[in-house]
């Protein structure tokens, strides 16, 4: 499926070949050239702002579900990491136990879709920029 990328890659190709046909000095070239490059800059401006408010939208929201989903999402991947130390204390008092333990969890963690450890990954990486970004800007301490 295109996005909206696609179609403005699409329409600015179809204008740097008119700019290369209409545009015979290489002053002109590059000026026109500057011009398109700023369409597509405010263009990408444009859609990182309209994700940005959804965004903050529902980080905003009263509703306690959606604006709580990130972190949520968060902290369960946390405690299923987690979970993992004291099978260090068990490993050292009961060997087999251990064993049988990890075989469980290892299967239980190979049957999570790769997707939502990617989901995971980009979630923790976004929440982590976006709290240390706040920070930085005064916005939160």
């Amino acid at each position: 499926m295109l996005g909206i990328d696609d179609a403005i890659a699409g329409v600015s190709k179809l204008i740097d070949d008119g700019i290369n046909a209409a545009f015979p000095t290489p002053e002109a070239k590059a000026s026109a050239q500057a011009a398109i490059i700023k369409a597509q800059t405010d263009a990408a401006v444009a859609t990182l702002q309209q994700q940005m408010s959804v965004m903050l939208a529902e980080a905003n929201s009263k509703d306690p579900w959606t604006s709580r989903a990130r972190p949520s999402f968060l902290y369960v991947m946390y405690v299923m990491i987690l979970a993992a130390i004291p099978m260090g204390v068990v490993a050292a008092l009961r060997p087999e136990l251990a064993t049988a333990i990890a075989q469980g969890m290892r299967a239980w963690l190979a049957a999570i879709p790769d997707a939502l450890w990617q989901v995971f990954g980009v979630c923790f990486c976004g929440y982590t920029a976006s709290r240390g970004w706040e920070k930085i800007k005064g916005v939160s301490k």
